[in-house]
């Protein structure tokens, strides 16, 4: 009976799979479309976009042309092919704004974007892609249920921009030991930080490493140029005193004022 039953699988399994062919080869429009709705109601994502995009040209123009066009984002989505889903959930809403699906799909494609972007460390354009997106719909649909989510993923994609911004600045830093010009990269980067997102929780560290590089940039400096370096380093340990006077790293920040403060009466005495 196992037998038996195994087998008639294998033959309702190869007479779909023959259907399937046969109608996407060579079948009309309309039971390609059948077929595509079918198999997207089936969950056969894979196979529902192979139809769809054999059938998308014949519906422009149609009222069915809706219904696939948010079948097709939401195959794509369904599959992981997320940065194709959010394109198609965007172009969704621009195509038919006045859809009762719309704020689902602007919605979908700002997760869309959010589920493609990388790590931190990778080409932050799906990043920036879904930032638009999440601030988009917060600002259409303020009401919305998903608010509090695409507030919430946008920060997280905000923290993603911020770590990235804070890892190259200290990059810089830590590769001034073989190219010192990478300490004025260093500040300047750690400055753009700072400036581009307000309120960073990387707000504490950055000032202390923007510290360790003008310090560091500063004592390595030629006499010519040492001197205003030297006044630049300490007014970084006076901002760092400022925004976080119990922080962490006071200790190591003292040291460093000190040893700033004993290379400017050098250059009293000798003045």
């Amino acid at each position: 009976m196992k037998n038996l039953a195994y087998s008639c699988f294998v033959v309702l399994l190869l007479v779909s799979c023959s259907e399937y062919q046969k109608v996407l080869n060579d079948g009309p429009v309309d039971a390609q479309y059948k077929m595509a709705t079918k198999m997207y109601e089936a969950k056969k994502y894979y196979k529902a976009l192979q139809l769809f995009e054999r059938v998308t040209p014949s519906f422009r123009g149609k009222p069915q042309l809706e219904r696939i066009q948010y079948m097709v984002a939401q195959s794509n989505f369904n599959t992981k092919g997320y940065t194709l889903a959010g394109y198609y959930f965007d172009r969704f809403t621009k195509n038919y704004p006045k859809s009762s699906k719309k704020e689902e799909a602007a919605f979908l494609s700002a997760f869309s974007y959010y589920k493609a972007a990388p790590v931190y460390s990778l080409d932050p354009i799906d990043t920036y892609k879904a930032m638009e997106s999440f601030q988009l719909f917060m600002d259409a649909y303020p009401d919305s249920d998903r608010f509090a989510d695409a507030n919430k993923y946008y920060k997280e994609l905000r923290y993603k921009l911020e770590r990235k911004a804070f890892e190259i600045a200290k990059t810089y830093y830590k590769t001034a030991v073989y190219d010192a010009r990478n300490y004025s990269a260093s500040i300047v980067a750690f400055d753009n930080l700072l400036s581009e997102y307000l309120g960073t929780k990387f707000k504490e560290e950055a000032l202390y490493f923007r510290l360790k590089a003008a310090h560091d940039y500063a004592l390595k400096s030629t006499q010519r140029r040492k001197e205003a370096r030297i006044k630049a380093a300490v007014k970084a340990h006076k901002k760092l005193q400022r925004n976080f006077p119990e922080s962490k790293f006071m200790g190591d920040a003292n040291s460093m004022l000190a040893t700033l403060q004993t290379a400017q009466k050098q250059f009293a005495k000798k003045s």
